[in-house]
């Protein structure tokens, strides 16, 4: 394993290479979960018919511009988020491991769901301005907008007008929202990917390589959009709502629900499946990757770690 800063530089550089790739199926989840907010089905103009309409229908209206809005916000929040997420994951579980069991190298259930939720709160904390104007630039459409619609230049100037406006509190706006729902999916992103992986390994001899990495991912991608989708969608609204709509994140479930039924919490699942599925595949397949390069280079920085690395 690499230190934590050389985790959280491999971590954060394999979620931006995944991102990429994945970024237009985001903005294609993010317009259908504000699709309709607090109307009643009867009242709804469907604009968006799902994720594959929805993604042809953003193409052929604001064209890969407007499936691309916000991806530099995009690449900051994913440095933040799955930095801290691979980064701190295993010294979380470690130390955790260690005041409980005596033993690091134990594996309890209960240490690695709560060591992942951690590790995922404090990314999704650190980087909840930048989430917050992504998602203001992804709902924005100059021909088919749903929810409310904010005319930001770029990135920066919606950081600027949200400070200017409404100071640091703003920039904060829906950090508990996004902490339960990064809390919810890291619970169980790193725990199920590596269960999946010494399952692989030890019921099936698939031994650790890319065929492992890609079937582990692909559980732990399905596993993270099942648990992690309805507050993904109160998050959603939550940041992109002005004033005072919802009053709270209790607020904005109970209003959702009430008006729109209980299913509207999954509305954009298949858009967000598309996205995590293969986000998740890239990100812990390409985290494999770079650990092994940023062990390579600690080695040559480092030579003390290595040989102690040796040792263990």
């Amino acid at each position: 394993m690499s230190t934590t800063a050389g985790a959280f530089i491999a971590g954060g550089i394999a979620a931006c290479g995944a991102v990429t790739v994945t970024h237009g199926f985001e903005t294609t989840k993010i317009r259908l979960q504000l699709q309709g907010e607090l109307q009643s089905k009867k009242e709804v103009k469907r604009m968006y018919r799902g994720v594959f309409h929805g993604y042809s229908v953003i193409l052929k209206h604001e064209g890969v511009k407007g499936l691309m809005r916000g991806l530099n916000c995009a690449y900051i929040y994913q440095m933040m988020l799955n930095g801290c997420r691979l980064g701190f994951y295993e010294p979380i579980r470690k130390a955790t491991t260690t005041a409980l069991h005596g033993d690091p190298t134990k594996q309890a259930a209960g240490v690695n769901i709560f060591s992942g939720a951690a590790s995922g709160i404090i990314g999704a904390a650190a980087g909840s301005p930048f989430f917050l104007v992504k998602t203001r630039l992804q709902s924005f459409s100059p021909v088919l907008p749903v929810g409310t619609q904010h005319h930001y230049r770029n990135a920066w100037d919606g950081l600027r007008s949200i400070y200017t406006s409404e100071g640091i509190r703003g920039l904060y706006r829906g950090v508990g929202p996004a902490m339960v729902r990064t809390g919810f999916g890291s619970s169980v992103q790193l725990p199920t990917y590596f269960l999946a992986k010494r399952t692989l390994a030890n019921k099936f001899g698939v031994q650790d390589g890319p065929a492992a990495h890609l079937l582990s991912s692909t559980v732990s991608g399905f596993v993270v959009c099942c648990v992690m989708h309805p507050p993904d969608t109160i998050m959603s609204r939550m940041y992109n709502q002005t004033g005072t709509l919802y009053k709270s994140a209790f607020d904005c479930l109970y209003r959702t629900v009430s008006t729109e039924g209980v299913f509207a919490l999954y509305k954009g699942f298949f858009a967000h499946l598309a996205r995590i599925w293969p986000h998740t595949i890239l990100t812990l397949s390409l985290a494999e990757q770079t650990n092994k390069i940023m062990r390579r280079i600690e080695a040559r920085i480092l030579p003390d770690r290595a040989d102690n690395d040796l040792l263990n």
